[in-house]
């Protein structure tokens, strides 16, 4: 049986560990070793998927070398923030399951890769729309796994394909890392909206105008369209900008009822992607000349340059102009 490492014992990566442990051998490696030891002891993760009983068959690890030993794959399963201090610690092939932009460097994960691993190194996102508490109860779910290296996202899509979770591959490792990074911040702006009781008129606007800047940041980056409009674009934006599970949607509603955006985040407990990934957007937009309004008002809004109102109205009064 093949072996593979999960690292980062969170929401998904505990959810992912769970799913592949009915046909992979797999080692969850969490960085507390007081969590790991309450999750060997539990079997449950009850600070970031509670109620989701671990199987038997996984293995908790504290020890990092340890959970990769004899290893075919890593699943790096930590926020952004966290690759740089794993990934050089990782001398197999890796999939990351982490989506958006590095604070400070605007680097998108396939670039932290080649810096910490170097450019030969073999290697892939995982992305899609994927509640990890619906993954890790067995629901079903479709996941776009992209690679530069095309036979290694086949082989790698193959190895984690099965059950209830449907993996398709892509060499447009590009397209995927912004559909799954600028997606975040359209699920703010969603929120924003559902929080000011708009409506679902101006919701299904606000998804159809989002996904059109994805495309076109997308595009200009040197991704394709057509991947943008798939799983890992439209599919994980519909998700998470509608979803009562989505964290950056709950930012967005708290945003719009006066909370100060510190407090929303102490309170989340989990990471919200999209905060640190709306400057990122906002600048890469600005270099390539890419019009990016819907992302511009949620960075606005997230800096406290603007209420959500009147982003909102800034965005209502902009200019008629043709669809595209």
């Amino acid at each position: 049986m093949t072996r593979v490492a999960v690292l980062g014992a969170g929401a998904w990566g505990t959810a992912i560990a769970a799913v592949l442990s009915a046909r992979l051998e797999v080692a969850l490696w969490a960085r507390d070793p007081a969590q790991a030891a309450a999750l060997a002891k539990t079997r449950c993760n009850e600070r970031y998927l509670p109620g989701i009983a671990l199987p038997g068959p996984v293995r908790i690890e504290s020890d990092l070398l340890h959970a990769l030993q004899g290893a075919a794959l890593a699943l790096a399963a930590t926020p952004v923030a966290g690759l740089r201090e794993v990934l050089p610690k990782v001398k197999l092939p890796l999939v990351w399951l982490c989506k958006g932009f590095e604070e400070g460097t605007g680097l998108l994960p396939h670039e932290i890769a080649a810096q910490t691993m170097g450019t030969k190194a073999r290697c892939a996102a995982l992305s899609g729309p994927s509640f990890a508490a619906e993954v890790a109860r067995g629901l079903p779910c479709a996941l776009t796994l992209a690679s530069k290296d095309a036979a290694f996202a086949r082989e790698t899509a193959a190895l984690l394909h099965g059950g209830r979770m449907r993996i398709y591959y892509s060499t447009d490792l590009v397209g995927v890392e912004i559909g799954g990074a600028v997606k975040n911040v359209m699920a703010i702006a969603a929120g924003i909206s559902d929080g000011l009781g708009l409506g679902l008129n101006a919701r299904a606007a606000l998804i159809t105008r989002g996904l059109a800047e994805m495309a076109r940041l997308g595009v200009a980056l040197g991704g394709a369209a057509e991947t943008l409009f798939g799983l890992a674009g439209a599919g994980d934006l519909v998700l998470t900008a509608t979803g009562e599970l989505s964290r950056n949607r709950r930012v967005g509603l708290e945003l719009a009822q006066g909370r100060p955006l510190k407090d929303i985040l102490e309170h989340l407990g989990h990471v919200a992607e999209g905060v640190r990934s709306a400057k990122e957007v906002a600048r890469l937009a600005k270099a390539k000349r890419v019009d990016m309004p819907v992302s511009d008002a949620v960075n606005a809004v997230l800096d406290g340059k603007l209420t959500p109102a009147k982003a909102v109205e800034l965005l209502l009064s902009r200019d008629p102009k043709q669809e595209r």
